[in-house]
């Protein structure tokens, strides 16, 4: 077994594990209630009206962890589980996903770029596997056509990469916001903080991953020219 392979299955092994770390501490924290009773709603529709943000409304969406910021809609896209409740969990998840409104309304730059990238990205993701299996098998006759494909996946790791300090910036935003409107306390913030933590893990994790693969088809491209 090659070392590319080895590590490919360690990040597939990691990520599997990060994830499921995730799942579990979102269940545990799910079952611990914060201050006021609040639930995910109204947790995101405060923080939003705390930064001055009356455009964006927060809906329910089907799915687990499926919460995001839709900033073409200008959404706050929560998850029933978060929507409806009353737990650090929901809070997190719900301050976080906000996070990324106030990101889009003082125009975050990591963000702005990141949301140039979309559909360029939409399409590379689409093609670039084909494109670089296409390169490899005929490295001899089109070796530009896996250069084509090392760019496409390139521009995807790149926004991985982008990602990367936008959730965490969303992170930071929403653990100081629970914290000065006190919806968390000195007993579940530390529980927040670790379920944010471990969130950011998975992107880190995908950044990481995708870079180890763009070195492995840049270094067969390279064999080829020799």
């Amino acid at each position: 077994m090659t070392p590319f392979w080895i590590l490919l299955i360690g990040f597939m092994i990691l990520s599997w594990l990060v994830g499921n770390q995730l799942k579990k501490r979102f269940r545990k924290y799910s079952k611990i209630p914060v201050n006021y009773g609040v639930t995910g709603r109204d947790v995101a529709e405060r923080m939003l009206y705390d930064n001055g943000i009356t455009d964006v409304r927060v809906v329910s969406t089907p799915g687990e962890l499926s919460d995001h910021y839709h900033p073409g809609h200008k959404t706050v896209n929560l998850s029933r589980e978060v929507y409806g409740g009353n737990s650090v969990a929901a809070a997190a998840v719900a301050a976080h996903e906000c996070g990324h409104a106030v990101q889009h309304a003082t125009a975050y730059s990591f963000l702005q770029m990141r949301s140039a990238l979309v559909p360029v990205v939409s399409v590379a993701s689409k093609y670039v596997q084909w494109v670089l299996l296409a390169g490899i098998i005929l490295a001899e006759s089109f070796p530009g056509l896996l250069l084509a494909g090392i760019i496409l996946f390139g521009i995807t790791t790149l926004f991985s990469f982008i990602t990367l300090p936008v959730e965490i910036d969303a992170s930071q935003r929403a653990l100081a916001w629970l914290n000065h409107s006190n919806i968390t306390n000195r007993s579940t913030h530390p529980h927040a903080q670790d379920a944010l933590k471990w969130a950011a893990y998975t992107y880190v994790v995908s950044a990481l991953a995708s870079l180890a693969a763009l070195l492995y088809y840049i270094r067969i491209f390279l064999a080829g020219r020799d």
